[in-house]
């Protein structure tokens, strides 16, 4: 794993700087890497590393980068890659801070997949980080259908957000996510993931624009599509 890690980053750094889009903020992190911290793995998920950078023209300002490997065959593939933590400054310096909503793989503490009964709030928010993986084009957005306009909406994926819910008669899970309009720091759209497990398996099933982006005085803002009034559900852990 260490080696892998060190080989995407010599892949993707240009003289020395890891250049990494942040898709929360929006904007290019230039980075020079300093260490591995730890390499975690979850059977059936991957392996997950840690890794320490600092702001390039700026050492005190650093940031924790997980990447995502999973295993096929002989070769560790790179699923994705997301920021752990930031910086925050504190007088002349900065300390990092634990980015929320954090990533489903830092959920599990001592569980093993499968051993309990339903699914957990992180492996279906596995399921759906693997749906937008797979159907996202090379610019990295994917494509949604919206009911309502017929427009196909090309969004980039921003965050999963907990919690998870289950729908108690028909069994499905549902969780809400943050996509961002290509091209635009504002203009957020909420879309819900729909799962089940009728293969055995969890997999997405349905994806609905649950907000939209409306702009009011000049702010944009979110509007409900619909809400889940009516509906009998649980909070999954």
């Amino acid at each position: 794993m260490n080696a892998r890690v060190e080989e995407v980053l010599a892949e993707r750094s240009k003289d020395g700087t890891f250049v990494f889009h942040d898709p929360k903020l929006d904007t290019d992190l230039n980075l020079v890497y300093e260490e591995i911290k730890i390499v975690r793995g979850m059977e059936g998920y991957g392996w997950f590393a840690n890794v320490i950078f600092h702001e390039k023209d700026e050492p005190k300002k650093q940031y924790a980068l997980d990447f995502w490997f999973k295993p096929e065959g002989d070769e560790l593939i790179l699923m994705d890659i997301r920021v752990q933590k930031g910086p925050k400054r504190d007088g002349d310096g900065y300390f990092m801070i634990t980015r929320l909503p954090v990533a489903w793989w830092w959920l599990p503490v001592q569980e093993h997949p499968g051993s309990i009964e339903g699914a957990r709030a992180w492996q279906v928010m596995s399921a759906i980080h693997d749906y937008i993986l797979e159907n996202k084009d090379e610019d990295g957005n994917i494509t949604v259908k919206d009911e309502k306009t017929g427009e196909d909406l090309k969004l980039q994926f921003v965050e999963i957000h907990r919690p998870v819910r289950h729908l108690k008669e028909k069994g499905d899970y549902f969780a809400c996510t943050d996509f961002r309009k290509p091209g635009s720091k504002d203009e957020y759209y909420d879309l819900d993931f729909w799962v089940d497990e009728k293969t055995g398996k969890l997999k997405v099933n349905k994806v609905k624009v649950h907000k939209v982006p409306v702009q009011e005085d000049g702010v944009w803002t979110q509007v409900d599509r619909y809400t889940f009034e009516g509906m009998d559900f649980e909070e999954t852990l």
